[in-house]
């Protein structure tokens, strides 16, 4: 009788004890092949947009996430554009709007339209221009800007000039024909007033380059005081009438030559001379 009992007990703790271990096993998680713990790939919508993201499963953590975001467009993604502005030197702000010093626009096959009922006159300049200019410093390798970009026989007096610093008695024993305008003496060369740095040091100038003329009976003064007159004519001068290639004579000649389909040089050359009909 003991011994049954012994046997009976024994055998109901064994099934407690079974019934112990499969209720373990069914607690334990399932793992998968390959995948460990990452959490699987998906879509996930934001609650700022509703957009839908694709995740990356490259997060180490249960709310750390990576999404390939698409581009946008607006908001903080939006890219900065900044435009460039080139400088005009020596040009005054009423000449900033103007096409001086800046890329053309030129129609090639435009046909040039020559004023041929223009008069040259004589204009009273006085001994001295206005108080407005400021005078340039003489500088042995200045260099025409743009001139190296100028196509055609006629503009390269312009691409070759450089300023030559030399005294009196040197300029008159090389130049038959120097004049003095506002104080300044200029010399002529094969169709072109220049600037005689050095003849007299105390001397200002107010352009440095080649100023064209159709015969040296016409000074520099007078030239661009026709200029200026022929340009004011057609509406793109509005300055005084003074003689001096300043800044805005300058600008209005470069905006009369772009829309002449020349060179906008800012500049008296000849082909500007040819069709303000002063030649």
């Amino acid at each position: 009788m003991r011994t049954v009992l012994v046997l009976t007990c024994c055998v109901g703790l064994a099934a407690l004890a079974g019934a112990a271990q499969q209720n373990n096993n069914n607690q334990q998680p399932i793992k998968k092949k390959g995948g460990g713990n990452a959490p699987q790939q998906g879509q996930v919508v934001t609650q700022q947009t509703g957009k839908k993201f694709k995740t990356t499963g490259t997060g180490t953590g249960a709310h750390v996430q990576n999404f390939q975001q698409p581009n946008t467009v607006g908001g903080s993604n939006k890219a900065k554009f900044h435009k460039t502005v080139t400088g005009q030197s020596n040009v005054s702000s009423a000449a900033s709007k103007t096409t001086f010093n800046k890329t053309k626009n030129i129609n090639v096959n435009k046909n040039i339209t020559v004023n041929k009922n223009f008069k040259v006159q004589k204009f009273n300049l006085g001994n001295r221009p206005s108080g407005k200019y400021q005078a340039i410093k003489f500088n042995q390798n200045y260099k025409i800007a743009g001139a190296q970009n100028w196509n055609g026989s006629k503009y390269v007096v312009f691409k070759n000039y450089h300023p030559q610093w030399q005294n009196q008695w040197w300029w008159s024993h090389h130049y038959n024909h120097i004049v003095v305008v506002f104080g300044a003496p200029y010399y002529w060369d094969a169709g072109y007033w220049y600037p005689a740095w050095g003849y007299d040091p105390g001397a200002s100038y107010y352009f440095d380059g080649p100023i064209y003329a159709s015969n040296p009976e016409m000074d520099p003064g007078q030239t661009v005081a026709n200029v200026q007159s022929a340009l004011q004519q057609q509406g793109y001068y509005q300055g005084d009438i003074d003689g001096v290639l300043g800044p805005q004579t300058r600008a209005a000649l470069a905006e009369y030559q772009s829309a002449q389909g020349l060179e906008p040089t800012g500049a008296v050359d000849e082909p500007t001379l040819e069709t303000l009909g002063m030649v």
